[in-house]
């Protein structure tokens, strides 16, 4: 595979950009803060999102979808990332939508996707119970009941949960907590009696819920694949969400890179701007080769994924593991060259490194990659 991009793609960052800076700059997220906004993201642009085809991006078209990849739609997550958008994207598109498309049958995904496709409808789903990334760590149970399954348990960190139409419920049907087999993902309704859900907002401004099962029943045909062989469904969504995450987070820090250029060739020092400071030059090249790498790497497991290549679950991991670091470094210059100011909030960049700090532990930190990409490798 060539790791450029194609022209068609080219275009689609050029029209995403045009959108996200006109319709979406900075200053939308600090206002969806301020304000407490209920939903956590504007109702309107995530429509105009929708009809744009953003929502359906690695759908098939018979389900409302656009029929491309993961390429595109990190693309399009790239772009959100240098803006800063919050978006609906990465709970509904890329957790919730994609576990319906790979684990759920021909019903669920047209009575499902359709409707996420053309913006009326959210989805996320319910993972992680603990403070760490532990997909496989599951206490919270699923036990028949008749025709039905009684889901009980905890899940917290679910991204948009509070607003979530349906919600994708890792539950374990049989086995330890942190057994892989046994596990099964069922379809659960956000407003389904006996559930209740709590909002929290993180430092970056986005929210996420915890989730609170307290017996609660679904069908027999809410259950997505067979129940008790869910991991290997589950792995595969969470492969293709982080792979949109990276591509968020290089988006993020590119626009971290750009500002902090343009800061070093206006802020003068002893006369001169602080670019021409041979110190800091050094910083910044160190800055361009990280981003470059990031670019390569994200492109490679986005590409190994839409092939179904073996090796894209390891690639996937090396891209989030060096986007960690990428992020960590880069989001820490940026703010330290920009001196004082770059912890206000009136400037960008410490927007932008508090979601750094976000997305590094979203779906596993570095640590958690590196040690699975040597299980991957055998170790």
């Amino acid at each position: 595979m060539a790791l450029v991009w194609t022209e068609e793609q080219q275009m689609l960052r050029e029209i995403s950009r045009t959108f996200l800076d006109e319709h979406a700059p900075v200053d939308e997220l600090r206002r969806i803060r301020d304000e407490v906004d209920p939903d956590g993201f504007s109702r309107p642009l995530w429509k105009a999102m929708a009809e744009l085809g953003w929502a359906g991006i690695p759908f098939s078209e018979e389900h409302g979808g656009a029929g491309l990849g993961y390429t595109e739609l990190g693309v399009v997550m790239r772009e959100c990332g240098r803006t800063l958008a919050a978006t609906p994207l990465v709970g509904s598109v890329l957790l919730g939508g994609t576990a319906v498309a790979l684990a759920g049958n021909e019903t669920q995904r047209k009575e499902i996707l359709t409707p996420l496709c053309s913006g009326e409808r959210l989805l996320t789903a319910a993972i992680q119970e603990n403070a760490h990334h532990q997909p496989t760590h599951v206490a919270t149970s699923a036990r028949r009941d008749g025709n039905d399954w009684v889901l009980s348990g905890t899940k917290d960190f679910v991204i948009d949960g509070h607003v979530a139409d349906q919600l994708v419920v890792v539950a374990r049907v049989s086995g330890d907590i942190d057994d892989r087999d046994g596990l099964g993902l069922f379809l659960v309704d956000g407003d389904a009696g006996q559930l209740s859900r709590h909002r929290r907002s993180m430092t970056d401004g986005r929210n996420v819920a915890q989730i609170v099962l307290d017996d609660v029943r679904v069908p027999e045909a809410a259950a997505l694949g067979e129940p008790g062989r869910g991991a290997d469904w589950l792995d595969a969504t969470l492969d293709r969400a982080t792979a949109g995450l990276c591509a968020e987070m290089l988006g993020g820090i590119e626009a971290v890179f750009d500002r902090t250029l343009a800061y070093l060739k206006v802020r003068e020092q002893f006369g001169v701007p602080i670019g021409s400071f041979q110190a800091l030059k050094h910083r910044a090249a160190k800055m361009f080769i990280e981003l470059e790498l990031s670019k390569t790497v994200v492109l490679e497991a986005l590409q190994a994924l839409d092939a179904n290549a073996d090796d894209a679950p390891r690639l996937v991991s090396i891209a989030k593991a060096t986007l960690g670091d990428a992020a960590q470094r880069i989001s820490d210059e940026g703010v330290q060259m920009h001196g004082g100011i770059g912890v206000t909030d009136e400037e960008d960049v410490g927007l932008f490194l508090k979601r750094c700090r976000v997305q590094q532990r979203t779906f596993g930190d570095t640590r958690y990659q590196r040690d699975r990409v040597a299980s991957l490798n055998g170790f």
